[in-house]
């Protein structure tokens, strides 16, 4: 192993009853997912990804806004977890607890292996009732599907702009944050989401994974500068060890 992680982030993790791991759109982009402003090329060059990624916009044009994000489902689908997620899914098999929290919506996570992910975004591939919020899963080949419940129009199942993050997926998170021993904060500017200050006031150990410091970076407990599918598999093996 190549990088000498620190002695006391790794006594803290070793002695951890509950570890908290918040990631976000950098651990994906390893995989190769483009950022959501990156993903407009080709086709949809001439839109804002903003203009894709509303409500308004939706009930203006589902079928436009159904053929986007089904491109996106289609680029996604065809990208493979890293290390970075397999690692995680490793670190929940070492530690007494493990709440991951992500960002990111393209299900990676659930695919190395990670289990009760909470998705504060959504996730790319479920539907969502725009009546009545019900998820489903599948797609009935329409070009804007529809809710076997009610028969109202599905949208994709991901947090647009201007809605909030769902209560129970914003509680779950907050709960963890304030409850873990060890807070790692990987491939976020830890700007978007307040959990890695709300583990810091609670008492936790805080560390940043990221290729270049964050703002934050300075009132964590430790900054390890590298991508996460490099350096959380080398501090798993460490713990390993």
């Amino acid at each position: 192993m190549s990088r000498e992680v620190p002695e006391r982030l790794l006594a803290a993790l070793r002695d951890a009853r509950h570890v908290c791991v918040l990631t976000g759109a950098g651990v994906s982009a390893e995989s190769g997912v483009p950022t959501f402003r990156e993903a407009q090329e080709g086709l949809w060059s001439k839109y804002r990804a903003e203009d894709l990624a509303t409500p308004e916009a939706f009930l203006a044009d589902p079928a436009l806004i159904w053929r986007w994000y089904r491109w996106r489902r289609g680029v996604v689908g065809n990208v493979e977890p890293n290390p970075g997620h397999r690692a995680i899914a490793r670190l929940a098999g070492v530690v007494p607890r493990l709440t991951l929290v992500t960002q990111n919506v393209d299900g990676l996570h659930r695919r190395a292996g990670s289990r009760d992910v909470i998705e504060l975004h959504g996730n790319l591939f479920e539907d969502r009732c725009f009546a009545d919020g019900t998820l489903h899963a599948g797609d009935d080949g329409l070009d804007v599907p529809t809710c076997p419940d009610c028969g109202g129009h599905l949208r994709p199942g991901v947090v647009w702009f201007g809605e909030a993050v769902p209560e129970p997926a914003l509680d779950a998170s907050c709960a963890a944050a304030a409850d873990c021993d060890v807070f790692l904060s990987v491939g976020t500017s830890s700007l978007v989401y307040p959990a890695a200050g709300l583990a810091k006031q609670n008492g936790a150990v805080v560390a940043e994974i990221n290729p270049n410091p964050t703002s934050q970076a300075a009132g964590f407990d430790f900054a390890l500068a590298g991508n996460s599918g490099i350096v959380l598999p080398e501090l798993v093996d460490w713990l390993a060890l």
